[in-house]
């Protein structure tokens, strides 16, 4: 069995019982590891120590127990975990900026730790071949573009730190953004009437910062007031199409797997790199979507 693979185990039986008393020397003897090892090579691969996972993960799943249970706050906590509500809201506090009982009172999408599965940092597939994995399947494939397409939106930049599924926890800013343009949305001339949507990641004007696009098809490449566009360049894209369950999987955890899969995975191992974006392409961004892809343009790795 490979080491991942022991972590992993340990991961999965984590997830499974985040609402008891997980010992971290029961957790290595699953792996068949000292404690010692067993916390370095959990820390190295999760990019979180042990304990501070745990109560990631609980976090977690308390924010989403907090809009789908019709329970106390204390009930929550002491389901996730912890021993008071005194103790719940400071460690809430602390990830998300707000407290527990606002976030229930007006809920806002947040950043959470996801669940990793490490497997798609040392599995390839081959071009076609669909990946099946934790509920989530990808498949990579090629798409040739033959003529530039105009997106009309919204631009926001940000610390990377921020950005969702680089392990910081917070509010999600992106989601804040979607929504303000889907407020405006039908206001923008020259929005394509059921084109689709796209998110792109790139390159920040500041150091340590990226800029997010958020927009719909257009028409005419034109510029409308107040907003921006993005061209979709003609030619070759490596592409990274994924579902999931429902939207919130989708977007929450789904993306995050898939952008890691296709960067640091595949892309390396076949000697690509990507040009500075990334774009994520939806029929649209709404509840009742499942599906998206990711679009890169690679180059190839020179010596």
């Amino acid at each position: 069995m490979h080491a991942w693979e022991q972590i992993q185990i340990t991961v999965d039986y984590i997830e499974e019982h985040l609402s008891e008393n997980i010992k971290i020397n029961d957790l290595a003897k699953m792996a068949s590891l000292s404690q010692f090892y067993y916390q370095r090579l959990f820390s190295r691969l999760v990019k979180k120590p042990v304990n501070e996972y745990i109560k990631l993960r609980r976090l977690a799943k308390a924010s989403e127990a907090l809009q789908t249970e019709n329970k106390r706050i204390l009930d929550i906590a002491l389901d996730y975990g912890f021993t008071s509500h005194e103790s719940f809201t400071r460690s809430f506090k602390d990830a998300f900026g707000i407290p527990p009982e606002e976030y229930r009172a007006n809920p806002i999408r947040l950043n959470n730790f996801v669940k990793p599965q490490l497997l798609l940092n040392y599995t390839l597939v081959d071009e076609n071949v669909p990946l099946i994995t934790d509920g989530i399947v990808l498949e990579i494939t090629r798409e040739h573009i033959s003529s530039q397409k105009t997106f009309i939106g919204l631009t926001v930049e940000e610390p990377i730190t921020q950005m969702p599924g680089c392990g910081e926890t917070g509010v999600d800013s992106l989601a804040k953004l979607w929504d303000t343009f889907h407020e405006s949305k039908a206001s923008i001339h020259g929005i394509k009437e059921n084109g689709e949507e796209i998110g792109v990641t790139f390159t920040g004007t500041k150091d340590g910062c990226y800029r997010y696009f958020a927009g719909a098809e257009a028409n005419a490449p034109e510029t409308a007031e107040n907003f921006t566009t993005w061209e979709l360049a003609k030619g070759e894209y490596i592409v990274c199409s994924f579902d999931a369950e429902d939207f919130e999987h989708l977007i929450m955890d789904a993306v995050y797997k898939a952008h890691k899969y296709l960067f640091e995975t595949w892309l390396p191992n076949h000697k690509m790199i990507s040009m500075p974006f990334a774009v994520e392409r939806y029929a649209s961004h709404t509840p009742k979507t499942t599906c998206m892809e990711i679009w890169v343009m690679s180059v190839p790795v020179t010596k």
